[in-house]
């Protein structure tokens, strides 16, 4: 099952994943069991390190990686042109339901390869760099990944920052 198309609708924001630059981006919730769970891979690297496989939910909300379908598979990783994506855990090996609320350096690995194990995580760490090309969306192979500039009101408004654009009087504004 891929990333819920309409997760900004159908899940809230369970808490904050921080950027030591002063961004963040939101984790959304609650998550449900899902590839991840299923992936043989995936289950013995939980097994290997004795952490269980929970709901984890979405992070990121314009470039969105469903935590629960992610398999550590690292095209994203591979194929983002401007590093939106790190390896959550090449920087802090917690668990992964442990990192909302943490802060974030950014200074994980962005290579394919170099994931952990495969209880790691693609992560948008640097999310508000992306460039709308849609590299990450077509090469996943669980289709984990949505990247929707349009969500951006979704962040803001769940980050309190919302603000409507001058109600349509301005014939230049783009809507």
């Amino acid at each position: 099952m891929p990333i819920d198309e309409t997760f900004p609708e159908n899940l809230k924001p369970i808490g904050k994943i921080h950027n030591s630059d002063g961004q963040f981006h939101f984790m959304w919730g609650p998550g449900k069991l899902k590839e991840a769970s299923k992936n043989e891979d995936v289950q013995n690297a939980y097994k290997a390190r004795g952490e269980e496989i929970t709901p984890l939910g979405v992070s990121g909300t314009m470039v969105a990686v469903d935590w629960d379908s992610c398999v550590a598979d690292g095209a994203c990783i591979e194929a983002c042109p401007v590093q939106v994506f790190q390896w959550y855990r090449t920087e802090k090996d917690i668990p992964a339901k442990d990192v909302v609320g943490q802060t974030f350096e950014g200074t994980g690995s962005s290579v394919k390869n170099e994931r952990k194990d495969f209880t790691d995580k693609a992560d948008p760490i640097r999310e508000h760099d992306c460039v709308w090309c849609m590299a990450c969306v077509s090469v996943c192979p669980p289709q984990a990944i949505k990247v929707d500039q349009g969500n951006q009101e979704a962040h803001e408004k769940a980050a309190g920052t919302f603000q409507k654009i001058d109600g349509g009087t301005n014939p230049h504004a783009h809507h």
